[in-house]
């Protein structure tokens, strides 16, 4: 049976209802904001807690983030537990019996969809850039017949538990580094072990990048990368978003070069819902060049692994965020008067060789991560081409 196609316009919810939740102080509710998306965790809050009207979500109900549209967000609303569930004003909202909700919610995150979708998107950038629900309802949706949707998501959550399973591997070894850190040096806010306490300035030499022009970047994907706080992720960075800089042009900039464990943090909107955005540079990454608004750190007689650690604890996060301004950022003056635990180097050495222990495991796990999300990439590219059921699109 040939599939049809349908615009999605006639699979987005119009006029779904929304709640003002602050009118039902005491009541608990499920909420499903961006955030419990990046956090894989649905927020249980009164409704005195929950600052603005939301809108009403049913179970099956398929949900896509407009928001920072590049990121691929999108949720199947889960069986409802006896709470009223509501959702960030942020989702569209897709609900019609013509689909099956995980089979709909695999083609949004495909290519095929993702390519057009981004070509809705308007605004400024960073978080300020959406996609156009306007827009997207033009978009096309390939609709098989329920039975072949149910048996290519049967297929497509056989890969994704692969890719979930391995992404528990990774998520585990983060926490033992961060349980391990906690472990040897203590809380670096309360500082239970006594350790000696100095601003950032003394052990710590700081850069920050070069104003790199648009106009003059390169085209040639074999030039050097540019490493901006916009591409810095807590959990990497993504380079396939860099831009390019000619090496014929490198003249004086060599100063601005990113080499293998710099820690580099954005400036800008440095934190998200999953994290600060800082990162140790290693072996696998691209050669770089430092771009501005975006912080180069090396440390002085102190252990790089080590120092990277601490700034990753959230108790320089907290004393990052009491900088925070309507455009959240950080300066290179706030960041050199930050106070700073400083054990002895004999002690920060040894905790880099254990670290150096975890992170080959982790790397394991990330091969591992990358092999299963190739399967699942194929497998998605080719279940709306019609080759996991043998039929194709009308």
């Amino acid at each position: 049976m040939s599939w049809t196609t349908v615009p999605a316009s006639e699979l987005m919810l119009k006029r779904g209802g929304s709640v003002n939740p602050s009118k039902f102080p005491d009541e608990v509710f499920d909420l499903l904001s961006i955030s419990a998306f990046d956090n894989n965790k649905i927020e249980i809050l009164s409704g005195k807690d929950i600052g603005s009207s939301k809108s009403i979500v049913r179970p099956k109900d398929v949900l896509l983030s407009k928001i920072i549209p590049h990121t691929k967000r999108c949720w199947v609303v889960p069986e409802n537990t006896g709470k009223r569930q509501i959702g960030s004003g942020e989702w569209i909202i897709f609900r019609d019996k013509r689909f099956h909700p995980e089979c709909l919610k695999y083609f949004l995150i495909s290519d095929v969809f993702h390519q057009q979708f981004m070509n809705t998107v308007a605004g400024v950038g960073g978080s300020l850039v959406r996609a156009r629900p306007a827009v997207v309802e033009r978009i096309k949706i390939p609709l098989p017949p329920l039975a072949e949707q149910q048996k290519i998501a049967k297929i497509l959550d056989a890969a994704d538990s692969l890719r979930q399973k391995d992404q528990q591997m990774i998520d585990h070894y983060t926490t033992l580094s961060q349980s391990l850190f906690l472990e040897m040096f203590g809380d670096p806010v309360t500082n239970p072990m006594g350790w000696d306490i100095k601003a950032a300035d003394s052990v710590i030499a700081l850069l920050t990048g070069y104003a790199f022009k648009s106009k003059d970047y390169s085209s040639d994907k074999n030039d050097v990368h540019l490493c901006g706080g916009l591409i810095i992720t807590p959990f990497g960075i993504e380079w396939d978003k860099a831009n390019f800089w000619s090496r014929s042009s490198l003249g004086d900039l060599e100063r601005y070069r990113v080499k293998q464990d710099d820690i580099v943090m954005a400036m800008d909107r440095p934190w998200i819902s999953s994290g600060f955005k800082i990162h140790k540079i290693t072996e696998a990454d691209k050669e770089s060049l430092l771009v501005q608004r975006t912080a180069r750190i090396r440390g002085k007689n102190v252990n790089q692994d080590f120092l990277y650690f601490l700034f990753k604890q959230p108790a320089f996060e907290k004393q990052a965020r009491t900088t925070e301004t309507t455009v959240p950022h950080i300066s290179p003056k706030d960041i050199r008067k930050y106070k700073l635990i400083v054990p002895p180097l004999g002690l920060q050495n040894q905790f880099a060789e254990r670290i150096k222990a975890i992170e080959a495991q982790k790397q394991k796990a990330k091969a591992s991560l990358d092999k299963s999300n190739d399967l699942f990439n194929s497998l998605l590219q080719r279940a709306f081409n019609g080759e996991l059921t043998g039929s194709k699109a009308a």
